[in-house]
């Protein structure tokens, strides 16, 4: 399975097991936070990245050696 870049209403709503109006307010608090911080966005979509750093704690890590 191939996981997109950005993340939509419908994966966040699967995601969270959310209606798709409450995915898109999510979406919206999330592109507000980016703006803020000087980021571009797409409206009605996440960063996956972002999503998974803000829900899950996740980082990506790029290790040298």
């Amino acid at each position: 399975m191939q996981k997109n870049y950005m993340m939509n209403a419908n994966d966040v709503a699967d995601e969270l097991g959310v209606s798709k109006g409450y995915a898109y307010k999510l979406i919206r608090q999330l592109n507000e936070e980016l703006e803020t911080s000087g980021y571009l966005t797409v409206s009605g979509k996440i960063p996956r990245a972002f999503w998974e750093k803000k829900f899950y704690g996740y980082q990506n890590t790029v290790q040298t050696a």
